[in-house]
């Protein structure tokens, strides 16, 4: 045999080992995929499960933030209208005060 001759040898058996081995990897590959295929199913039946408890409970809790903000709201507008009332009462007193003074001055009519 000649070098050239050892050489394609080589080389062929090299090309015939690596179409074996390809051939086992895409075995082992779709083996893998009927394998995970379930998996995966899985995976994304509880992604969806858990997607949707997440956006239940953030729904929750803008529920309850909104009604905190209320309760806040509410309690300003009673205590501004605590402070509304207050400040009447005593403007009022200071009116009643000026209109007793302009009597006194003017002689207790």
């Amino acid at each position: 045999m000649s070098f050239m001759d050892t050489l394609k040898g080589w080389f062929g058996k090299a090309k015939e080992t690596a179409g074996e081995a390809m051939d086992k990897v895409e075995d082992l590959a779709e083996d893998l995929g009927e394998k995970a295929a379930p998996m995966v199913d899985k995976a994304k039946d509880a992604a969806g499960d858990a997607f949707e408890k997440a956006k239940d409970f953030a729904g929750d809790v803008k529920n309850k933030v909104e009604d905190k903000i209320d309760d806040i709201r509410g309690e300003g507008e009673e205590a501004g209208t605590e402070a509304a009332a207050e400040a009447a009462g005593a403007a009022a007193e200071s009116a009643e005060a000026k209109v007793e003074d302009v009597k006194d001055q003017l002689g207790g009519e």
